[in-house]
């Protein structure tokens, strides 16, 4: 189906509202501060529990990897904590741009919700990021009774790059014997370097993040060519046995779309429990955007669902 008039303003007012990125992506410093210089649109908070940001130990490289920690208001019993990751292709967002969706995720999911703020490229290229993203993992399942969680209901969740983030940190955890986590949730996630599926051609322009975007992000993030096939950075070659179970969620044009929904067929095929589900008429990011669409809210009250339902369960449970 094509865009709905909606989505089609949304994503002409998008494209209006940063002209400077184009098709192409310039310097990361410029691109960051072309966002930084837009006012950010005014809302009503979404009202939680609790907010506090903390720094907390990295890894040796980074020894503190600032997080912002957000408490449920309503929440059956000790909740479960879910370690996010923002997207941004690695390069750009932050805590902030964020916290809309993580404020939502709390109150909606009953759950904590730990934001990561990792290193960002090209600043501090691949495994910078994987590695913040591993070491924010361990703290929160050492520490999450004491954050007044539940230590066997820990799962990851992330979007774009966060997807990746969050994919790898599972797989970090399965090789590293812990901590067990029990669910994975990823929205459009940004899985493969080659960028060579057909969703890539499909769906290169007219969307707001184009092809020719993601293959910048690509270039920021690695150090070179042969880290294209490092599971730490291309999950989509990673063996995928002993994984939590997983929500995928994709966007039908959206250049990751097929790399999303292949990664979800290769859980599956590995006998880990994978539900993919497809946004007909939506694009990249919709999920953390474009809160006032009908799309968005519900693909995210089924992805906050997913989570609960989860959450609930103990972890031998899960399995």
């Amino acid at each position: 189906m094509p865009l709905s008039p909606e989505w089609r303003a949304f994503v002409d007012a998008a494209s209006a509202a940063f002209p400077e990125l184009g098709t192409e992506v310039l310097d990361a410093g410029e691109a960051r501060a072309f966002l930084a210089a837009r006012p950010a649109p005014v809302v009503e908070p979404i009202p939680v529990a609790g907010v506090e940001d903390w720094l907390v130990p990295g890894p040796e490289d980074a020894p503190e990897v600032p997080v912002r920690l957000y408490r449920p208001l309503d929440a059956d019993g000790t909740p479960g904590v879910v370690v996010f990751y923002h997207g941004g292709g690695f390069v750009l967002c932050g805590l902030d741009s964020h916290d809309r969706f993580c404020r939502t995720m709390a109150d909606q999911a009953g759950v904590i919700v730990v934001s990561v703020d990792y290193r960002r490229a090209p600043d501090a290229r691949f495994p910078a990021a994987a590695d913040d993203a591993y070491a924010v993992l361990r703290w929160v399942a050492d520490n999450a009774e004491s954050l007044g969680g539940d230590p066997e209901r820990v799962a990851v969740a992330g979007d774009s790059a966060g997807g990746n983030l969050a994919t790898v940190a599972a797989l970090q955890a399965r090789d590293n014997g812990g901590p067990d986590i029990v669910f994975q949730l990823l929205m459009y996630p940004m899985l493969n370097p080659f960028c060579d599926t057909g969703s890539h051609t499909e769906n290169a322009e007219g969307y707001f993040t184009t092809a020719a975007h993601i293959r910048w992000y690509w270039q920021q993030y690695l150090n070179s060519d042969a880290e294209r096939s490092d599971p730490y950075a291309n999950p989509a070659v990673a063996d995928l046995t002993g994984l939590p179970p997983a929500h995928i969620v994709t966007a039908e044009f959206d250049p990751l779309r097929d790399e999303g929904e292949e990664y979800g067929r290769r859980l599956r095929a590995a006998r880990v429990p994978a539900e993919i589900h497809r946004s007909p008429g939506t694009v990249h990011g919709f999920m953390t955007m474009a809160f006032h669409l009908e799309e968005t809210r519900q693909a995210n009250a089924a992805a906050f669902d997913a989570l609960r339902r989860a959450l609930a369960r103990t972890r031998s449970e899960a399995r």
